[in-house]
């Protein structure tokens, strides 16, 4: 997008940092009147060319979000920059309401990530697990427990796989799932939380911390209600007893000593039970 000699550029996000295309964008004067007029592209870039000079408003809105309205001023041949507009849904923003939400595994991802020859990195997913967050009131009291099962890790490689599996990592002959157990649960801010939990691997339990991020809750096609949360969190292997290693020359490893755990989760709240007649 080629920048106008004169006018105001930026960014339109969704509050969890997606690019809103299509957001309305208009400059107004002192007075009200329209100075210019355009849209986000499907980057979320926006330009407006602008004739005149001083204190200008730039109102950015979109459909289902609350508009943004900034006031800066512009000087005679430049280009104005307003920075990235975050545009919010208060109503999607709103703490999930109490109630069981099922965790949906068509959309979560259960994602471990681990360092290889210290060089690069190799990614698995768990692709089979169920679970569920139980809401409470206070949200503070709010639980969830989740089951994995453990022999399906898919990293894209079959001998890979099939090694993980095995008695070197996960053993799953012995120990077929994993579970996490959550405990406090901790507000830092209304989208970001901590979660304290016990996960066990192998025959293994460790305490483990989740930082949570709060997407959202909103409806979905299909008549339902949905809540978004990303989390992530490490561990060191040597602490489920997953040791197995391979040295290289110079005191390098085959890998890391650490996993990085990323979720990504979408869950369903279960329509409360119809009373008995």
């Amino acid at each position: 997008m080629t920048d106008p000699v004169q006018g105001v550029r930026g960014m339109v996000s969704t509050g969890d940092g997606w690019p809103l295309s299509g957001a309305a964008v208009t400059v107004v004067g002192p007075t009200g009147r329209q100075l210019g007029r355009s849209t986000a592209d499907d980057a979320g870039a926006f330009t407006v060319p602008v004739p005149a000079t001083g204190t200008v408003t730039v109102i950015v809105a979109a459909a289902g979000v609350d508009p943004v309205a900034r006031t800066m001023v512009l000087r005679a041949g430049a280009v104005a920059d307003v920075g990235v507009v975050v545009l919010h849904n208060p109503r999607r923003d709103a703490l999930p309401q109490p109630g069981v939400w099922t965790i949906d595994p068509a959309h979560t991802i259960v994602r471990a990530t681990a360092r290889h020859l210290a060089l690069s990195r190799v990614e698995g997913r768990f692709t089979e697990f169920s679970g569920a967050v139980t809401i409470a009131d206070p949200i503070e009291s709010s639980s969830t427990v989740v089951t994995i099962e453990a022999a399906s890790i898919d990293t894209g490689n079959r001998d890979r796989d099939a090694h993980l599996r095995s008695a070197d990592f996960l053993d799953v002959k012995r120990f077929p799932v994993l579970t996490f157990r959550s405990g406090r649960l901790t507000r830092l801010t209304d989208d970001r939380w901590l979660l304290d939990g016990e996960l066990t691997i192998r025959d293994v339990t460790r305490p483990v911390t989740l930082d949570v991020r709060y997407g959202g809750t909103g409806p979905d096609p299909w008549g339902g209600t949905r809540m978004a949360v990303v989390a992530s969190t490490e561990l060191a292997r040597r602490d489920y007893e997953i040791n197995w290693n391979m040295g290289l020359p110079g005191g390098l490893v085959v890998v890391g000593p650490t996993l990085r755990i990323d979720l990504d989760v979408q869950a369903v709240l279960t329509p409360e039970a119809a009373p008995a007649a």
